[in-house]
């Protein structure tokens, strides 16, 4: 009888500990160190958000937080790598503006929703930048002259055919109803080679964030014209919205966000975004990006999604009208 006794008491506490320790296990996350993906080069503007949010991530969360780059496919190579990676909360990553156009060139079948978004957290909209001796006062006198001049009058340039500045030109080209080879593009580098190429004469006109003209903008070299945003940027409040200058409803920023693999635990989503958020929140973040002039953009999982989820929708718009698209 005592057998007996001693045998189900001892089955009960089995079942009892194998019952609470996946609890156990969740409530002590993080135990070890996370892994931070970055699906872009070292020296870079995503690299340097990831790396200040793993600075930061590392001391509300109280273990390391390791940034890796993990390069190559135009992001198709570190997307994939935080995607597939076990929904434990042990990998994160930064995602980036590109998984919304590599599966609508069929680069990769991954799309946002292979994804937890947990936070946007930086966002450049997009603007139209001219030489600073260019003869438009504004962006309307810009549109009416490529309207009325022939094509490749206005060349423009600011990162590879394809990218995400071009992309910019010719949803803002079709906004207007302007034929998108009345400006042909010239591929570049980057948004600092189409610069640089914009100041020497090359091309006249530069599409990609005001953020990134700035020095240029603060020397007196290049003249801003308009902000693809829903409202003036803080840096360079005397620049008027898309919208106000032409009447154009287009707007593209490029962004940020936190994100893990789909699945995650809820309390280890829940514990994530909150420390996400203090990091966004401290002084070390909010003077980090200031200094750099990269846009302070907050926003959580629900509201991160829709932006994401709208951005995918147009562009792959753009790029379908335009033939970038696979077909």
């Amino acid at each position: 009888m005592f057998r007996r006794q001693l045998i189900a008491a001892s089955a009960a506490i089995t079942a009892a500990l194998a019952l609470a320790a996946p609890v156990a296990a969740q409530t002590a996350w993080p135990e070890r160190p996370i892994e931070m993906i970055v699906p872009w080069g070292a020296g870079g503007g995503t690299d340097a958000v990831g790396r200040i949010f793993g600075q930061l991530l590392q001391q509300n969360l109280g273990q390391p937080v390791n940034v890796v780059n993990r390069t190559g496919g135009s992001g198709v190579v570190g997307h994939t790598a935080i995607a597939r990676a076990r929904p434990d909360g042990y990998t994160i990553g930064v995602m980036t503006i590109e998984i919304d156009m590599m599966h609508w060139q069929e680069l990769t079948d991954l799309t946002y929703e292979d994804f937890d978004i947990l936070a946007m957290v930086n966002a450049d909209p997009g603007g139209l930048m001219v030489e600073a001796d260019a003869p438009w006062a504004d962006a309307a006198a810009l549109r009416d002259h490529i309207k009325s001049s022939p094509p490749g009058t206005i060349k423009a340039s600011g990162t590879g055919q394809g990218g995400i500045w071009h992309l910019n030109l010719l949803g803002w080209l079709l906004s207007e109803d302007i034929p998108v080879t009345n400006v042909p593009w010239v591929p570049s580098e980057g948004s600092v080679a189409g610069l640089t190429d914009m100041v020497a004469g090359g091309v006249q006109l530069v599409p990609s964030s005001l953020a990134e003209g700035r020095s240029l903008i603060d020397a007196g070299r290049v003249r801003p014209l308009a902000s693809m945003s829903d409202e003036r940027q803080a840096l360079f409040p005397d620049v008027p919205t898309l919208k106000e200058a032409t009447g154009s409803d287009w707007k593209l920023s490029v962004w940020r966000t936190i994100v893990a693999p789909k699945g995650l635990p809820e309390d280890v989503r829940a514990k994530l975004v909150e420390a996400i958020k203090a990091a966004y929140d401290s002084p070390d973040y909010q003077n980090f990006m200031n200094e750099r002039g990269f846009g302070l953009v907050w926003a959580g999982p629900e509201d991160a999604t829709a932006q994401v989820a709208a951005d995918d929708a147009r562009l792959g718009e753009v790029m379908k009208a335009t033939g970038l698209a696979a077909q």
